[in-house]
């Protein structure tokens, strides 16, 4: 017959032959042995004779019927496979025995027992039954018999129940495949499975009512969604994808466990071929749960904009009360500041004697006299005259050699004040400030429009291959919406940005009111208290509001290559807050604008690197813990000397370094005298222990998670810095008034809260998908939110304390004259 002489792989053109041989007449094999259900057959086959059982059975009305075909050849003579087709009404099915499998660098694997189950009868619209009829063909090419084992059952528990588990046994020959169909009152359902072994490997995916099914390791990724699988998985499925309201289970065992994690069994080297038989079985249990209904997205979404409306109306409480305040002062006569001489003319509101404990004067008229012209209130341009040009920042006094000469004078006394560092004209130190507002928004723009592209991309390559292995999500509670697969975490990123607007709104409302009384030239905006400067503010507002986008477009498909765009903003946050907190005792020697975000540019590119390199690579640990070394040191110094340590003279180059060593060698070695600057001297041992400790950890551990190491860095610093000025606040005899105390109090409770539900893993890219499902856990909060959108909501609400922290911390000293105000 023609039929024979066609291969393997061409088994379905060689089934379509053999009946119509058949039908023609002539050949062994013409008449089909009739088969029943249930019992075992066995025989041999060879080039001259096959086999054909015909299998029939009466269908009911409505009824779906599933038949599952056993065969087990002897044979492991890969020349001459026995070739088994089945044939159905609408559709053929085919396979070789021994069953080969490919695994990593071409292993092979054969399996002589096969276990496949047929695509079900779709049910009959008759009211009468119908009967149905399936042919097995079995034949092989060898000169010699074979020996084969035959056996058909009939399933009866093909079709899935919801809420009712059902278990079961797979391999990587013997696939199964179960049908659900959805209730009338349910829109959504997922789908758990668990297994008490981590290994075989195996995928589960869901596909459409088609035949064939794909349920072989070689073509399970071809149709519907899939998962790889260890010990848990989890599938949410939507009505609207089915339009038949119902689909197929489909449960696949890998031939290795490389894609889940394991390694390669040590027992195979090389292409040697094994005949493994049931040797990577595996035990399941499926259970499909309705999901949610509409209501609770609809619950979620007023929970979460309420939540945070909330802050918005204890907001305007708080500036109502405030408001009263005020008047009823304005109203009762304004208190003569702390600490000063009583009410003064706003002409020269600091004329006071030499501040005591300093070897030099706070600012007066006879030691600065051109100093004393430009602060001087009469003197100041009026308001409108504010522009950003860059010439004025050129023209400031400060780049005028005699002034040049007494910043250095005034900045190396032991004792520092307030008015020693706030000499500049301040219209020209506040455009300075706002220009990292400016420079932000340009950032971010820039930042996340690619971003945003990127995530889309990501997500239609989920949606249109079905590989959920792509993104790591809490699968257990991941709610879609529309073409998101997880909505739930994207809208939890809500409160980032709606506090970052309310921060936004309550230091313009300050910036408002001190506008207000520079026009008015009150004497206490004018010379007391700390210069108001919020330019940095208004940056750090839209950092947090950035931070709610990216990490929104983080978790749309939260994986290894675009975790940065979840941190990015992190570390500008943690800069932006440390520059911040330096600002206000150092307005006139802070960083400008262009030299901190080209830092946090260089930051983002050594994280960027990180990801890259960082997970085996030793010479990247050693570069970046060097780096790290030098920079905390240069850093240092330049905070030591508030600025004014220059590297000067032809051999510039060498200059620091030898000055360093004469400064260790004078004050350490040979007189061992005591640190000029006490105070910042604790600060930067301390800060220097702690980022040495964090570089040789590094080089120790070289944690995977490199984006989060160097945030760690961030963090713990910008602790330090806020303990150290907290302290130094309260050992200058210096209040905290009742609202900084109270977001002190709430922001360390919040950020308490917030850090145990960040601890709480729920997925890891650091993982394999399916080691990463291992970790997921159900839903916690009104069956919409899992952990990680709860450390969403209170990260946000505690980042909001913190920036009030920043905001009101020395409300205290606006009645303080600023010659009496310390530097530390």
């Amino acid at each position: 017959m023609a039929g024979r002489a066609a291969p393997a792989p061409g088994a379905l053109l060689c089934a379509l032959l053999w009946a119509a041989a058949a039908a023609a007449g002539g050949g062994p094999g013409d008449n089909p042995a009739p088969g029943a259900f249930g019992r075992v057959y066995r025989g041999a086959v060879n080039i001259s004779a096959e086999r054909v059982y015909a299998f029939a059975y009466r269908s009911e009305p409505g009824q779906v019927d599933a038949v599952r075909v056993y065969v087990n050849s002897s044979s492991e003579n890969l020349r001459y496979p026995v070739l088994f087709v089945v044939r159905q009404q609408k559709g053929v099915l085919s396979w070789q025995g021994p069953l080969i499998f490919r695994g990593l660098y071409q292993r092979t694997y054969n399996y002589q027992e096969v276990s496949r189950t047929l695509c079900p009868s779709e049910p009959t619209p008759e009211t009468r039954p119908s009967d149905q009829i399936i042919f097995v063909d079995i034949a092989s090419m060898a000169p010699f018999n074979i020996a084969y084992e035959l056996l058909v059952t009939r399933l009866e528990n093909f079709q899935l129940e919801t809420n009712k588990a059902f278990n079961f046994t797979a391999s990587p020959s013997q696939p199964q495949y179960f049908l659900y169909k959805f209730p009338q009152d349910v829109d959504s359902v997922i789908i758990n499975v668990v297994s008490d072994a981590a290994y075989p490997c195996s995928v589960v995916s869901v596909q459409d009512i088609v035949c064939p099914v794909y349920d072989l390791d070689h073509n399970v990724e071809f149709n519907g969604v899939y998962q790889s699988m260890t010990k848990q998985a989890a599938i949410t499925v939507q009505r609207k994808d089915f339009p038949g309201e119902q689909f197929f289970v489909v449960f696949v065992i890998k031939p290795e466990d490389y894609a889940c994690g394991g390694s390669v069994p040590s027992s195979i080297h090389g292409n040697v071929n094994r005949t493994w038989n049931l040797q990577r079985t595996k035990n399941l249990q499926v259970t499909i749960v309705p999901s949610i209904k509409k209501s609770v997205y609809v619950q979620a979404m007023f929970f979460s904009f309420l939540s945070f409306l909330s802050f918005y109306l204890g907001s305007v409480v708080v500036a109502f009360v405030h408001y009263i305040r005020v008047q009823r002062k304005a109203a009762a006569g304004r208190l003569s500041p702390e600490h000063g001489s009583g009410m003064m003319t706003s002409s020269h509101p600091i004329s006071a004697s030499t501040p005591e404990g300093s070897s030099y004067g706070a600012i007066d008229e006879s030691s600065s006299s051109s100093g004393r012209q430009l602060s001087s209130p009469e003197r100041r341009p009026p308001p409108g005259s504010d522009t950003d040009s860059s010439v004025e920042e050129e023209s400031d006094f400060d780049t005028m050699p005699e002034i040049e000469s007494d910043k250095n004078i005034i900045r190396t006394k032991v004792f520092l004040y307030l008015s020693d560092l706030s000499r500049k004209d301040r219209r020209i130190v506040s455009k300075k400030y706002k220009i990292y507002f400016w420079n932000i928004i340009t950032i971010a723009v820039f930042y996340a429009l690619p971003v945003i592209q990127l995530v889309i991309t990501y997500q239609t390559v989920v949606n249109v291959t079905g590989n959920q292995d792509i993104c790591y999500y809490n699968f257990l509670c991941a709610h879609p919406l529309g073409v998101l697969s997880a909505f739930n975490n994207i809208l939890s990123n809500v409160g980032h940005m709606m506090l970052g607007f309310l921060f936004l709104l309550i230091v313009l409302r300050r910036d408002i009111l001190h506008r207000r009384a520079m026009e008015m030239k009150d004497i206490y905006t004018l010379d007391y208290g700390i210069p108001k400067h919020f330019g940095l503010f208004y940056a750090m507002g839209i950092a947090l509001m950035m931070e709610g986008v990216l990490s929104a477009c983080y978790h749309v498909c939260p994986n290894y290559s675009n975790f940065q765009f979840d941190t990015s903003f992190m570390y500008m946050i943690a800069g932006l807050c440390m520059l911040k907190l330096y600002q206000t005792r150092h307005p006139d020697i802070n960083a400008s604008a262009y030299s901190a975000y080209a830092s946090f540019a260089v930051v983002i590119s050594l994280a960027v690197l990180g990801v890259v390199f960082g997970k085996n690579d030793m010479w990247f640990w050693v570069i970046f813990s060097m780096i790290h070394v030098l920079a905390s040191l240069a850093l240092s110094t330049q905070i030591y000397y508030m600025g004014r340590f220059k590297i000067d003279g032809p051999d510039s180059d060498l200059g620091m370094f030898r000055r360093a060593v004469m400064v260790l060698y004078t004050d350490c070695i040979q007189q061992c005298s005591r640190p000029m600057y006490m105070d910042r001297m604790v600060l930067l041992i301390v800060g220097n222990l702690v980022n040495w400790s964090f570089a040789i950890f590094g080089l120790v551990y070289r944690p995977r998670d490199f984006a989060s190491y160097i945030l760690g860095i961030f963090i713990c610093n910008l602790l330090l810095y806020l303990a150290f000025y907290i302290i130094m606040k309260l050992r200058s005899s210096e209040k905290l008034l009742p609202i900084p105390m109270f977001c002190i109090v709430a922001t360390a409770v919040v950020w308490a809260a917030a850090l145990y539900f960040f601890f709480q893993t729920l997925s890891s890219w650091e993982e394999t998908p399916a080691e990463s499902r291992e970790k997921n856990r159900p839903c916690i909060l009104l069956g919409f939110f899992d952990d990680h959108d709860v450390w969403h909501f209170l990260s946000a609400a505690a980042l909001f304390f913190s920036f009030l922290v920043l905001l009101t911390l020395d409300d205290d000293l606006d009645t303080v004259r600023r010659d009496k105000i310390p530097v530390f």
